[in-house]
Parts: structure tokens; C-alpha cells; sequence
């Protein structure tokens, strides 16, 4: 049974929100602030967290900002904001998706399947993983869910990861924006095109010497991105 964690301090929404992923099947724990959530993510093992942004104490990206130090666990971040900064904060604190109230809980449940069935999927695929992936000073292993970047691990969340693992199958490619968005969200891709131009600044945070002047993950004009793992200039 996979374990859900709500943290939401509305007790009418967050009881509601249990009681549709219950339904489902999902065993649902709730936390009603940002430090209660923040323990209980250290003390179970949740398969996914649904993390509210404005939390009284300790706010929602301070606890994503603390998981994605320790944790890979799927996070869909709950704002009852509708300015776009806030969701590009969340998904940078490395929230995997974020839904905005009110929201309709068919779409939530939806949600949370979907990314349940990518983290599943990507665990399913270790076992048939081809190994260490290399590309110039870039190393992806599959089967540890790991990146080495000039020699040192990187923290990657799952997203990230499959997004960086799409460019080192393809180097020199032009690959388009909506094939990268299908390809690594399988369909289940709910958000805007900015969400893949977030991940796309955030993996270049990890792997470029000089992020504003990327030589690895190059911006194709009107069509997309493209990986040289040689470090062309962009």
C-alpha cells in the first residue's frame, strides 16, 4: 500500500484529501503544519507528499527546500496562489508537480497517480538499466539513481533525472520541446511549458561550470534543446 503524507493546515481540506486518497486505496497521513510535516517525513517512508505552500511556522518551501536535501520522494505542491512565480518557486525547491486551489480532487487524485506511475516506472527500470551513462564530464547511473558531474555526486530528484538521462541518449539532437515534455511526464504532463524550462535551468544549475552561459544543455530557438556532451558554447 503506498503511504501519502497530506501537510495542510486547513483540517476540513486536508481531512477531505485523505479521506478521496483513501478511497483510492492509499494509506493517508496528515500534518497541519510545516514542522509536524517536516518530522514525519523524516520518521516514515512516504511514497509521495502533498505539501501545502503557505503553512503557518516553517512554510512549504522550507520544507521541499529541507526533503530535496535528504529525499527524492515525489512532492505536489498545494497554493492557493495563482501568480506564476509561486508555482516556478516550488517546482525550483524541486516540487515534481503543483496544483492550485480550489482545485477539483478528481484532477488531485489524477495527479498523484500520475506521478506515483513515473516514480514506479523509473524504479521498475533500474532493473533493466544499461548501466553508467556517460557524457563528457557527465556520469548517469541508472541503477543507483545517481549522477557524478566532474567527478562528484549530484543530488537529483526523479524529474530531473529523466530529463538529464533523455539529453545523454540523444547527444547532438535537437530535441523538441514537446517531445521532452512527453518522453519525461508520459503523457501526464498537467503543467505549462515553463515547468520544462524551470527543469531545464535547475539541471543546469548541477551540470554546467557557468549556468548562464550553458556549453552542455543548449537552447534551440523555436524548437527546443539540445546536449553536447563535448560543451559547445550556447
Amino acid at each position: 500500500m503506498k503511504k501519502i503524507l497530506v501537510v495542510e493546515d486547513e483540517r476540513p481540506l486536508a481531512e477531505a484529501v485523505a479521506f478521496s486518497l483513501e478511497k483510492e486505496g492509499y494509506q493517508v497521513d496528515i500534518a497541519l503544519d510545516g514542522e509536524r510535516g517536516w518530522r514525519m517525513c523524516q520518521q516514515g517512508a512516504y511514497h509521495l507528499v502533498l505539501l501545502d505552500l503557505m503553512l503557518p511556522g516553517m512554510d512549504g518551501m522550507e520544507v521541499c527546500r529541507r526533503l530535496r536535501r535528504e529525499s527524492d520522494v515525489p512532492v505536489i505542491m498545494l497554493t492557493a496562489k495563482d501568480a506564476d512565480v509561486d508555482k516556478i518557486l516550488g517546482l525550483e525547491m524541486g516540487a515534481d508537480d503543483y496544483v492550485t486551489k480550489p482545485f477539483n480532487m478528481r484532477e488531485l487524485v489524477a495527479r498523484v497517480k500520475a506521478v506515483l506511475r513515473r516514480y514506479q516506472g523509473e524504479e521498475k527500470g533500474k532493473a533493466a538499466s544499461e548501466g553508467v551513462i556517460e557524457a563528457g564530464d557527465i556520469a548517469l547511473d541508472r541503477e543507483r539513481h545517481e549522477v557524478r558531474v566532474r567527478g562528484e555526486v549530484v543530488e537529483m530528484p526523479l524529474m530531473e533525472f529523466r530529463l538529464l538521462e533523455l539529453f545523454l541518449r540523444h547527444p547532438g539532437k535537437a530535441l523538441p520541446r514537446e517531445y521532452l515534455t512527453t518522453q519525461v511526464w508520459e503523457g501526464d504532463y498537467f503543467g505549462q511549458s515553463k515547468t520544462l524550462d524551470v527543469h531545464v535551468r535547475r539541471l543546469r544549475e548541477k551540470v554546467e561550470e557557468d549556468p548562464a552561459h550553458p556549453r552542455h544543455i543548449i537552447t534551440v530557438r523555436g524548437v527546443g534543446y539540445r546536449f553536447e556532451a563535448g560543451g559547445e558554447s550556447s
